[in-house]
């Protein structure tokens, strides 16, 4: 069956393509899933608990950093006291089940982004729906590059300050692996997540949401609650705060000339169908 134009298009025949879009997409993440659930080895013990160990490269590039501008050498982690533990009977295999679909969605999300694209196109102009490849791209890009983000800096970063914070010597240290994998998630996924931003202030922008007015006018406050945030998933001290801060920040500004390019580009249109 020829698929409809969108004004062709009834509430029941957008819902089956939403149907349809979220069946295609679950099934994606579903394959990468069970590809990544019989790579559990290298995912738990390389990726995951990567942070957890001294030697991990954030951790060298930071004392290495601090030694070569001669800053602090607290920077330098030497040990990290991270015992992990399960406490639950199913533990193990549900933190396996859940963070293989976590790994599926990270890998699938092309394809999820290409069927996004494509239930959103009957809206789009024509002149729009060339731009698909460029969208795929740009945010699958965008998206790996915060899911790095999140895995170099955040998490580790987090792991070591937490690892490392002590309230009492009394108290010891004994992570559930729950806890400590909803840490490692929750960096990458939120991270690559967050690095979208630029695509959503477009589509803001488009719908008229969003204007690169209120855009420049709340940027001092959005640097304020970017260092706020910063200060807290971060240990305390300014360089790591500034090198988390930095990524975001430079984020916001490009979102600032997309949204005003955009506007522009309206202004154009609109100016150009007035004059016709």
């Amino acid at each position: 069956m020829a698929k409809k134009n969108l004004g062709e298009m009834s509430f029941l025949d957008h819902l089956e393509e939403l149907r349809w879009l979220l069946i295609r997409s679950t099934i994606a993440i579903l394959v990468c899933s069970v590809v990544a659930f019989f790579f559990s080895d290298f995912i738990f013990d390389r990726v995951l608990f990567g942070p957890k160990n001294p030697d991990f490269f954030t951790y060298q590039f930071f004392c290495d950093l601090a030694q070569k501008f001669g800053l602090d050498k607290s920077l330098c982690v030497t040990e990290i006291n991270l015992p992990i533990q399960n406490r639950e009977m199913g533990g193990q295999f549900s933190i396996h089940m859940w963070t293989s679909i976590t790994v599926g969605f990270i890998f699938s999300f092309p394809f999820v982004l290409w069927e996004i694209w494509k239930f959103i196109s009957p809206a789009l102009y024509e002149n729009e729906k060339k731009y698909a490849s460029a969208f795929i791209i740009v945010s699958s890009l965008l998206f790996f590059i915060g899911v790095l983000f999140g895995y170099y800096l955040i998490a580790p970063l987090s792991v070591q300050f937490f690892a490392s914070y002590i309230v009492s010597p009394e108290i010891n240290n004994s992570i559930d692996i729950t806890s400590y994998i909803s840490l490692m998630k929750t960096s990458t996924v939120a991270s690559g997540l967050l690095f979208e931003l630029p695509i959503i202030i477009y589509f803001l922008t488009k719908i008229g949401l969003v204007t690169p007015q209120f855009l420049r006018k709340y940027r001092k406050y959005t640097l304020v609650i970017v260092l706020i945030l910063a200060a807290i998933i971060t240990p305390p001290d300014v360089l790591s705060q500034i090198i988390v801060s930095i990524p975001i920040m430079i984020l916001y500004e490009i979102s600032i000339f997309i949204s005003a390019a955009v506007v522009k580009k309206q202004i154009s249109t609109t100016n150009l169908t007035t004059t016709k």
